[in-house]
Formats: structure tokens, C-alpha cells, sequence
């Protein structure tokens, strides 16, 4: 089977920027604040151009633990084609997120937490390092983005 050649950089970013616009879900890793054993969930995302917003339960592992640590790691599509990103994260309270982005998240992902008796916390994912490769021929090379800023030009 004849592999296609490795990507240049840019050709990285933009299949990035477009999984990121594309791509409905995404892999959580979290931690507790105590370095306790990782968490890993798939939950819905919105994409604004630089922040992902998620949306989990308050009280789940996945809830807790990025709102005690502020930090979280997201995997984006399949093992022979992933986005990995680092990234800040902010806690926003369900009254606290504008309707239309509310409005926003729930038209994408297909799931509005506004409507459900749990209670739900917003997290605002600031990427500061993103990574992507297919195969062993692009993992050098593979970061586009360190301490938050692109390594790769629009």
C-alpha cells in the first residue's frame, strides 16, 4: 500500500483549521488537581476560530477536574490522522454564556444543556500547543502552535 508523502507544514495548519471547524467531537483528558488517575471522555465541541467550547456535566469527573485544574488535552479524529491540543481552560457558568453562543453550541453539536435538569458547566478551551500527524513520517515537524501562538503563517 503506496502511503501519500508526508504534509508540509501548512498543509498541516489547514487540514487542522478544518478539522477543527468540521470535526463535531472530541476526545477529554483531565486529571485531578491531585494528580490523580486521567479521565477520558468524547463530548461535543464548538469551534470559534480560536477557542473550542465544551459542555459536561458540573459534577462529573470530566466537570470537576477542569475546573479545579484549568488545563486540559484533546484528541481530534482517527489515531492516523489526530490534532492533539493543549490547552487553558475557563469555567463559564450556563447564565453567564451570551444565548447566541448557547444558541451556537447547540446547533453544531446537536445537544443543547440549557434544556436538561442536570446541571451543566461551559468550558472555554484556550489552545497553547497543537500537534498533528498521520504517520510516523510527520511526527517531525508535527507541532503547529507553542505557548499559544501558530508556529505556521496563514
Amino acid at each position: 500500500m503506496t502511503r501519500p508523502p508526508a504534509r508540509p507544514a501548512e498543509q498541516r495548519k489547514q487540514d487542522t483549521l478544518h478539522r477543527l471547524e468540521h470535526d463535531e467531537d472530541v476526545w477529554v483528558a483531565t486529571a485531578d488537581a491531585a494528580g490523580g488517575m486521567p479521565y477520558l471522555v468524547p463530548l461535543s465541541f464548538l469551534w470559534d476560530g480560536s477557542t473550542l467550547l465544551l459542555a459536561p456535566p458540573a459534577t462529573s469527573p470530566t466537570g470537576r477536574n477542569l475546573k479545579a485544574t484549568g488545563r486540559t488535552r484533546l484528541g481530534i479524529g482517527p489515531t492516523r490522522d489526530v490534532v492533539m491540543v493543549e490547552g487553558t481552560v475557563e469555567t463559564i457558568a450556563p447564565a453567564e454564556l451570551s444565548e447566541e453562543e448557547g444558541d451556537l453550541f447547540a446547533t453544531r453539536t446537536g445537544f443543547d444543556p440549557r434544556l436538561l435538569s442536570t446541571p451543566y458547566l461551559y468550558f472555554r478551551v484556550r489552545p497553547t500547543r497543537v500537534q498533528a500527524w498521520r504517520e510516523a513520517d510527520e511526527l517531525v515537524g508535527r507541532e503547529l502552535m507553542r505557548d499559544g501562538e501558530w508556529l505556521v503563517a496563514d
